[in-house]
C-alpha cells in the first residue's frame, strides 16, 4: 500500500478544534461568532471528503478493484471499512449520521443548520481522532 498522507486531515482537525474551542467561548453577539461557525462547519466537510478518501487508500489492499471502489459511495466505503476492521459498527453508525448532517447542508445553508453542525462537533472530534489513529496503524 502506498504511504498515507494523513497531513491534511491532522491539519483540518487542528483548525476545527481550534475553531471550536473559540466558538463555544465567543458570545453569539460577537462578530466573530459567525467567522468560528463558519470555520466549524467547513472543516467538518472537509474532514468527511478527507477520511472518505483515506479510506479508500486503505481499502485497495482488500479489494480485488480498485476502478469498482473509486466509485462506491461513501456508505458502502462506511460499510467495507468495518467488515476489514477499521471501523467498529456503531462508529460507522455516527459517521453515517456526520454524513446526513453534511447532506443537509446541500439544502440548508444559515445559522439554524450551522447550530445542528456545531452541536454534533464535539463526537464529529472524537470520531475524527479515532479515524487518525486506525489510518496511523494502517501505515
Amino acid at each position: 500500500m502506498d504511504t498515507l498522507d494523513l497531513t491534511a486531515l491532522e491539519r483540518c482537525l487542528a483548525t476545527l478544534e481550534r475553531a471550536h474551542a473559540r466558538l463555544v467561548v465567543t458570545s453569539p453577539t460577537d462578530d466573530d461568532h459567525d467567522l468560528f461557525r463558519a470555520a466549524c462547519v467547513k472543516e467538518f466537510e472537509l474532514i468527511l471528503e478527507i477520511v472518505i478518501k483515506l479510506l479508500r487508500k486503505v481499502l485497495r489492499e482488500y479489494v480485488t478493484s480498485t476502478r469498482e471502489l473509486n466509485t462506491l459511495p461513501f456508505k458502502q466505503i462506511l460499510r467495507l471499512a468495518a467488515q476489514h476492521g477499521l471501523l467498529s459498527l456503531d462508529e460507522v453508525d455516527r459517521w453515517l449520521l456526520h454524513r446526513d448532517n453534511r447532506n443537509t447542508s446541500a439544502h440548508e445553508y444559515g445559522k439554524q443548520f450551522a447550530e445542528k453542525i456545531v452541536s454534533a462537533l464535539p463526537v464529529f472530534i472524537s470520531d475524527t481522532h479515532a479515524a487518525l489513529i486506525t489510518l496511523r496503524q494502517q501505515t
